[in-house]
């Protein structure tokens, strides 16, 4: 029992950590032309709409048990380069939960299309903004702040996220608190635990190495 209150204590005081808006959270730059087209297009005149035509989103397989993003930014549709709007699909199993994280370039303003979450956000003087939201809910998450989105239900949800840039950007409190390298004792001594719970909670967040 006393494991798992210390846990439950080490992820809110990484809540706290993060909670604070990011030293720069500037907007997407504005461009000089109608829109942005990559240099191996040549331009304008050699596209057409299906440049301008984003397909991703065409059906989806429910994951058997974890939380699933499909994202439309302009890392995966160059056309919304210089447009300061994008998209993520979410899509969410019965039990799962989107952990909590923030977008440092955007607010997301977040829309179920099925099912049903439970949300929240923290602001920056600490204080925990909740909503339970069903088909047809929009809620929005200020830009910056640390929010999560979670299915309590005992069936799958899908919700849609609209962002106001063209790469939002995502900054998981978990994963980037324990599973980037930072040292144990650094760790141990900022949540106020011992090294082997560090060490636990970075065996289980800490990224797979990136495939050549």
């Amino acid at each position: 029992m006393a494991s798992v209150s210390c846990y439950y204590s080490l992820v809110l005081v990484a809540l706290a950590l993060v909670s604070a808006p990011m030293a720069a959270v500037a907007g997407d730059p504005d461009i000089l032309t109608d829109f942005v087209t990559p240099t191996m297009l040549g331009g304008p005149a050699n596209i057409t709409g299906d440049y301008f035509t984003f397909t991703g989103f065409r059906g989806y397989t429910m994951p058997v048990a974890a939380f699933a993003a499909t994202k439309a930014s302009a890392a995966e549709f160059p056309a919304l380069n210089g447009q300061s709007v994008s998209y993520a699909r979410l899509v969410f199993p019965p039990g799962t939960v989107n952990p909590p994280h923030t977008h440092p370039r955007a607010a997301e303003l977040l829309l179920v299309v099925d099912g049903a979450l439970s949300v929240g956000f923290i602001d920056t003087a600490g204080k925990l903004y909740t909503q339970d939201l069903t088909i047809g809910d929009m809620f929005v998450f200020p830009k910056g702040l640390v929010h999560y989105q979670n299915n309590k239900g005992a069936g799958p949800a899908v919700a849609l996220s609209a962002f106001g840039s063209a790469a939002p950007g995502t900054v998981s409190v978990p994963v980037t608190v324990f599973g980037t390298g930072v040292d144990d004792t650094v760790l141990a001594k900022s949540f106020k635990t011992d090294v082997p719970t560090v060490q636990k909670l970075k065996a289980a967040l800490t990224p797979p190495p990136k495939k050549p």
